[in-house]
């Protein structure tokens, strides 16, 4: 956060802001997170962030992220890079980018450093090289093409609320640097607008986004050079994928076939809600792994938002009935709630900021094991993950110093298929 940011509680603007809050009912504390939301939010960054610098901009030591973008947001050219906007589109579009990380030795895992200016500094910031639309026809020979560089794996990010596009390009390309996940990188990104108060507007736009996520999928499922897809979704996210695999599930009899596990990283579904998601899914649905944070500040107001009801991703996961739900339903779920998040992330995105989380996805993943794999002693796959146990999980390599400090007790390890 910067200097600047820090400013911004004491100016009159954010003090207006507090009184329209507080005329529109909502409680003192939810104001107080909504600004310091926006306050988080204010630290200087490039509005063109995307524009494309062209190869001769990737430094030594420098990483380079290719990645296929498919989207339902309105295609926009006001921004150089920028490519897509907040609104909705009558019809889904395609994009590739591709994303310099800078060297190792000057940045930290799970961080993302966005360019303070334009032209970016690809030796200390994130910087694009390539940013350009693709037809439909483009986008599944592009896919063919890194598909079969990555054995024939695909690795779909679904980002959440208040997400402009180039938020969800740059956060993905993190992730999966960090990650070392072997599956070609596929962004899904859907309308929001990127603004803390569009969040009835964003929630809206992620149902309408549900269809062409549902179609991606089946896309991807029907290509011969794709073999295994993997799924990660965070927040708002979660609520759009968990609706195109159940949409699936009831056009079809099952999710396909090709996706193997499905991440819900801090879900921002009502618990409701996704209970009947998981029932309509069937029997014959991906692995899913749950990460929640019982300190997720940005769903505790997304709970109070929605009449005080629950967030799956903030709930106690040793807690009744969620407890013997998990188990019954064979959904592995990780506890963040001990990990740090980063600094003005309301402990919302400890998924990919966390770099015991980090690797440990990739790790798994790279290993063609399910991240909920019963094999390591992950007892009936409730698992509390702390920053300070060193015990590494199933030989996971990049120093992972996660390993589960409680589980169930007084049941059989489900084995998880």
């Amino acid at each position: 956060m910067s200097e600047r940011a820090l400013d911004v509680e004491d100016q009159p603007e954010t003090r207006a802001l507090h009184a329209a809050l507080r005329r529109r009912s909502i409680p003192r504390v939810g104001c107080a997170l909504i600004v310091a939301l926006i306050i988080a939010g204010c630290a200087s960054r490039a509005e063109n962030a995307l524009t494309p610098l062209g190869d001769i901009a990737l430094v030594p030591g420098a990483h380079r992220v290719d990645m296929l973008v498919a989207t339902t947001r309105q295609s926009t050219n006001a921004v150089p890079g920028e490519l897509f906007s907040g609104e909705r589109a009558k019809e889904p579009a395609y994009a590739e980018v591709a994303i310099s990380i800078p060297p190792d030795s000057a940045r930290k895992i799970g961080e993302v450093q966005w360019p303070r200016s334009t032209p970016g500094d690809p030796a200390r910031e994130f910087v694009a090289l390539k940013s350009g639309r693709l037809n439909r026809d483009a986008l599944r020979l592009r896919l063919k093409q890194e598909a079969s560089r990555r054995q024939g794996r695909v690795l779909v990010f679904v980002h959440g609320y208040n997400n402009r596009y180039d938020d969800a390009v740059m956060r993905f390309a993190q992730f999966a640097y960090d990650s070392r996940a072997p599956g070609a990188p596929l962004l899904f990104t859907w309308p929001s607008r990127g603004k803390l108060l569009a969040y009835g507007y964003d929630h809206e736009s992620a149902s309408y986004s549900r269809d062409a996520l549902e179609s991606l999928f089946d896309m991807l499922n029907a290509d011969p050079s794709v073999r295994e897809i993997d799924v990660i979704a965070h927040s708002m996210g979660n609520w759009v994928t968990l609706e195109a695999l159940r949409q699936s599930a009831i056009r079809r009899g099952r999710a396909p076939a090709k996706i193997k596990d499905v991440m819900l990283a801090a879900p921002d579904v009502d618990v409701d809600v996704f209970r009947r998601q998981i029932a309509e899914l069937g029997p014959q649905r991906p692995r899913l792994t749950l990460f929640v944070s019982r300190d997720d500040q940005a769903l505790g107001f997304s709970k109070r938002v929605w009449g005080s009801v629950a967030r799956i991703g903030a709930v106690d996961p040793e807690a009744e009935p969620y407890k013997s739900e998990f188990v019954a339903n064979k959904i592995a779920v990780f506890d963040l709630t001990a990990l740090s998040g980063e600094r003005g992330s309301f402990n919302h995105d400890k998924f990919a900021t966390s770099p015991e989380i980090v690797r440990l996805i990739g790790g798994r993943l790279a290993e063609g094991q399910s991240i909920n794999d019963s094999r390591v002693g992950l007892g009936d796959g409730i698992h509390l993950l702390t920053a300070d146990t060193v015990n590494v999980i199933g030989g996971v390599v990049g120093g992972v110093v996660s390993a589960p400090a409680k589980m169930l007790e007084g049941k059989p390890p489900v084995e998880l298929e």
